[in-house]
């Protein structure tokens, strides 16, 4: 297709969200995201507040392109799962600052629901945190039904968009399944994850304009801003991949670019002091 133009991109909002101003659509924007979910995710957080500015992303491919490299460069900490080897070598070259300063951390594997909790909590992570982004094209229900070890108060979690509100379908778990190996039958519809989400305590309140992404909020953080009803009906949107991959991308705004700056200065002391020791270590032992 052509290129998606800014034009195109504000029809496709207003036919989508008919003008209702408390949309999550209408505040998409793309700097390393697929598509909109770094705007939508920092318009929720405008609203609701952050507390830690902690992530925990799987999988997070090559680091350069998914929901949270964002947030990690404009001050958050937090975890990426990965399991690829050739994303992870990705990560561990394109990351490394951010890595040996603790800013970031990287566990390689594929998670499971019998694996995922001690990969989280042995990477240091546990309790509350501000965001968790659920992409793994497979067990997805499965692996977000067993996750205890952390709370988050926002949740991005890819659905199957092949099966539409309201049918429920939920992938048989395998933990041997790959993405592509089984066509359209992976994850979960957006009915199952919703309904999964809420018996978790968290309430859908958008999805992605093009994508098959779906926002949850904790409940207790909903009060007055969002607009209901809160239905898988209401929000799904059919997948447009060729939209997803021409959606057009931002630089960072003045406000990401400080922040930015900020965590570079504050983690530079730290890089150069650890990587001082691991030269003085090895002197020693030679």
């Amino acid at each position: 297709m052509k290129k998606l133009t800014r034009d195109m991109l504000s029809s496709d909002i207003e036919f989508a969200t008919g003008g209702d101003e408390t949309r999550l659509e209408r505040y998409g924007s793309k700097v390393y995201s697929q598509s909109d979910e770094d705007g939508i995710l920092r318009e929720i957080f405008n609203r609701i507040g952050t507390t830690n500015k902690v992530f925990v992303e799987f999988g997070a491919e090559t680091g350069m392109e998914n929901n949270s490299r964002l947030l990690l460069e404009t001050g958050w900490r937090g975890l990426w799962i990965e399991g690829v080897p050739e994303y992870c070598a990705a990560i561990r070259a394109q990351y490394n600052r951010e890595i040996v300063t603790g800013r970031l951390k990287f566990v390689e594997g594929f998670v499971n629901s019998e694996n995922i909790n001690q990969l989280i909590s042995n990477a240091g992570f546990n309790g509350e945190i501000d965001f968790l982004s659920v992409d793994i094209d497979g067990n997805d229900y499965h692996v977000y039904e067993a996750i205890e070890v952390v709370k988050p108060r926002v949740l991005c979690l890819e659905h199957n968009h092949t099966f539409p509100p309201p049918e429920e379908w939920v992938m048989p778990y395998d933990t041997e399944f790959r993405w592509g190996q089984q066509g359209s039958e992976y994850g979960a519809s957006l009915s199952s994850l919703t309904r999964l989400a809420g018996e978790k305590g968290m309430t859908l309140v958008g999805c992605g304009l093009y994508s098959a992404n779906g926002f949850y909020v904790r409940n207790d953080l909903l009060g007055d801003h969002f607009a209901g009803p809160f239905d898988p009906e209401r929000f799904f949107r059919p997948l447009d991949y060729e939209k997803v991959v021409n959606y057009p991308s931002r630089p960072l705004d003045r406000r990401e670019r400080i922040a930015r700056r900020l965590s570079y200065l504050t983690a530079l002391p730290a890089y150069y002091f650890r990587r001082f020791l691991g030269k003085l270590k090895s002197r020693v032992a030679a």
